[in-house]
This record gives C-alpha cells, sequence and structure tokens, in this order.
C-alpha cells in the first residue's frame, strides 16, 4: 500500500475515496498490529481523530491530483485492542473538506490583537515567518523588510515590519508547508492535535531554531540554538521562592499548529498549591516565551544553571561578551524585573512572570533582526496568527 500524508502524520492511502461536489472527501482506512507495533498503531489512530477542525497539506502518493489543501471537518474511529493476543486494529474515518490544490489556493496569516502590554512604553516589531520554501508574499502596497536565519530545516524567511491591520498572503508547495514549523514531540512521536499526551519527561518543542526539552538533573529545561550548524545548548533553571524546578509532573498541549505551539508544564509545591510553566514558541522566532506561575505571592526566577555575566537593559539582561559557540545568553520581561545574579530575570511579589529566553545569535556580530533590542522588540511586537486557505 502506499502512504498518505495527512499534515503531521502518515497512513495507509486506501483504494478509493467518496467525493462530493462539494469537495468533501470521505476517507477511511485501517491500521493494525502486525505488522505495525502496537505504539504505530495507537499513533495514526490518536492522529486521525485528533486532526478534526485543523488545516492540512494532505499528499496522496498514487492519487498526486487530489493533493492540496484540506480542513478536516470531522474524525471518528473504533479501536480493537487485543496485544495480549498480538492484535490490535484500529479503524478511523476523515471528512476532508478541500480548498483547493496549492496552485490553487493561497495561505493568508491572520495577524491580529495588539502588541504586548509592557511596563517600558515599547512598540515592538510586527514580524511574520511562513514556512521553509514559500513563495509569493504579499501585503498590499507597504513591502516589508526580510532576513534569513538558518536552521536545522533550512533557510528561514523572516518578515520584519509587517503593516498593521494586513493578513499576509503568501503561496506554498504542500510537501513544503511544514518545513520551520513549531513542533511536539514525546516519546518518539510528533504529536497532533491538543489531545494527545505527552510524557512529563520526555518532550521536545522545537522550531528548527530553537529547540526546549526537560532536564531531570542540573537544571529545568535545556535550551538550544541552531546556530553554526549545529546545536548549541544551555540549561535555564526556574524557580519558585527559591526553590528550583527539578522536574514537571505533567504537560499538557495547549495549541499545537505549524505556527505556533504553547505547552503547559505543572508541578505541585509542597508549600502552597501548584506552579504552572508555560511555554510558546513560533515559527521563526529566536526565543522561547515562558509564563511562570505560582498560587500565592512571592519571587519567580528564571536563570541560567552555570552562571554568566549579563548586562542590564531595558526589559533585558544580555551576556557582555560572546560564548564558545559566538553567541550571548538573552533574557527578558514585558513587565518589571530585577536582574538574577547567575544570569537571567527575578521578580518579587508577585503571582507571574512572563519571559523570554534564547540567545543572540553570532553575539557581538549579530546581523539586523538578530541583535538583542530586535530580540526584544520581537517578543514585544509578536502577534497571535491563524493560517487559513482562501482562493487566489
Amino acid at each position: 500500500m502506499s502512504d498518505l500524508t495527512i499534515g503531521r502524520y502518515v497512513v495507509r492511502e486506501t483504494w478509493s475515496v467518496s467525493e462530493t461536489g462539494a469537495g468533501v472527501l470521505q476517507v477511511a482506512g485501517r491500521e493494525v498490529m502486525p505488522p505495525l507495533t502496537r505504539a504505530d498503531v495507537v499513533y495514526r489512530y490518536e492522529s486521525a481523530l485528533g486532526s478534526q477542525r485543523l488545516l492540512v497539506p494532505v499528499v496522496w502518493e498514487d492519487k498526486p491530483e487530489r493533493s492540496g489543501y484540506y480542513t478536516v471537518t470531522s474524525a471518528s474511529g473504533d479501536i480493537m485492542d487485543r496485544a495480549a493476543e498480538g492484535v490490535v486494529v484500529a479503524e478511523w474515518k476523515l471528512s476532508l473538506a478541500r480548498h483547493g490544490s496549492d496552485t490553487d489556493v493561497d495561505l493568508e496569516s491572520r495577524l491580529t490583537g495588539a502588541v504586548r502590554a509592557n511596563d517600558f512604553s515599547l512598540t515592538g516589531e510586527r514580524w511574520h515567518a511562513p514556512p521553509i520554501g514559500h513563495h509569493s508574499y504579499y501585503t498590499g502596497s507597504t513591502i516589508p523588510s526580510t532576513m534569513t536565519r538558518t536552521g536545522s530545516d533550512g533557510a528561514v524567511t523572516v518578515y520584519r515590519g509587517v503593516p498593521a491591520n494586513v493578513s499576509p498572503r503568501w503561496g506554498c508547495a504542500v510537501d513544503d508547508y511544514l518545513r520551520g514549523c513549531v513542533r511536539i514531540l514525546s516519546v518518539g512521536y510528533e504529536r497532533v492535535g491538543v489531545g494527545q499526551a505527552v510524557d512529563a519527561d520526555d518532550w521536545e518543542l522545537s522550531n528548527t531554531l530553537v529547540r526546549v526539552r526537560p532536564l531531570l538533573s542540573g537544571g529545568t529545561l535545556e535550551i538550544a540554538a541552531y546556530t553554526g550548524g549545529a546545536w548549541r545548548t544551555k540549561a535555564w533553571w526556574a524557580d519558585i521562592g527559591g526553590v528550583q524546578i527539578a522536574r514537571f509532573e505533567a504537560a499538557t498541549i495547549l495549541r499545537n499548529d505549524p505556527e505556533m505551539c504553547v505547552l503547559r508544564l505543572t508541578e505541585h509545591r509542597a508549600t502552597v498549591g501548584r506552579a504552572v510553566l508555560d511555554l510558546t514558541l513560533r515559527r521563526g522566532s529566536r526565543v522561547v516565551e515562558g509564563y511562570l506561575q505560582r498560587g500565592d505571592s512571592g519571587t519567580l526566577s528564571v536563570y541560567l544553571a552555570s552562571a554568566e555575566t549579563m548586562t542590564d537593559s531595558t526589559s533585558y539582561v544580555v551576556k557582555t561578551t560572546n560564548d564558545a559557540d559566538g553567541n550571548r545568553a538573552i533574557a527578558g520581561s514585558a513587565r518589571n524585573f530585577d536582574p538574577h545574579a547567575s544570569g537571567g530575570i527575578t521578580k518579587t511579589a508577585s503571582t507571574a512572570l512572563d519571559f523570554f529566553v534564547g540567545v543572540v545569535a553570532g553575539g557581538g556580530s549579530a546581523v539586523s533582526g538578530d541583535q538583542a533590542t530586535n530580540i526584544r522588540d520581537q517578543y514585544i511586537g509578536a502577534l497571535p496568527e491563524a493560517v487559513v486557505a482562501v482562493r487566489r
């Protein structure tokens, strides 16, 4: 059997599909152990169910004329799990509303909302990063400037100074739509939608430029930047009232789209309630965004596990010299904070701390768009994005 790729996952292509004149396809399939493993069968089944309401590129290996952009309007299935007897059968059904092929359809990024509220009277920078391999980017009569950031998937084009009240349109081959996207992986599988489980000790959040993983010793998070053709890692602590969070007990997906993912991490506190850390990663971003919360008012901190000297500037701190990889660690917040002695930020008498952490790629020789103030302005100016398919 050939492959049918639906967004982030692959199933067996069916011999036939039912299609209405309105462009709605009814697709059904079956995944079986053996020859697949139980984990593979369950993953494909849960991915099919989790794709409901998502805009997805669909690639048919044997029916290429049907490849294009679709919205999964409904998903259902049945699973028979008799693994003790060596058999697992999962049957799934999808309704796919066809928007068109990649030669018919534009993708429109709807950038909504206002710049991030902040204590520094900053206006931020409106920016946007479509997938690697996109083309024909259009914002009307005002043309943004561009820069290139090279990640593990290739060159990401970042548009700077996107005009207000404009929803950029762009074209993209279906095979390129997920290049450079934001991904959540857990126990070796890429998660689809928000309903799939995430192992609190085994997950990865990445966007080809930034990669975040849990650390079970020596820090709370491993945050890596892809620079110089390799991943460059640093360990960071999240700290509540002087108590470092060694590990989180639960991980929950809040948003899981190619342009933006949000992962919520939860940990109990021996004294009061729980600690919650929301991590957000956007396509094309150099930093991971965080929102650390505690139930009572007190101190919250995010700082490097191996201390580095940082200079305090307006709304951020940054390492004073290049590290061994030629980068400079950076951290900041939209709200007032104090620099942390180990390199990072801390906030007292508060229940929440918003922050960003990452590196200034290239350090003292960073190009325009990757300099410390640019990173800060892009954090302040980052807008929610929703991608929809529209006919040209």
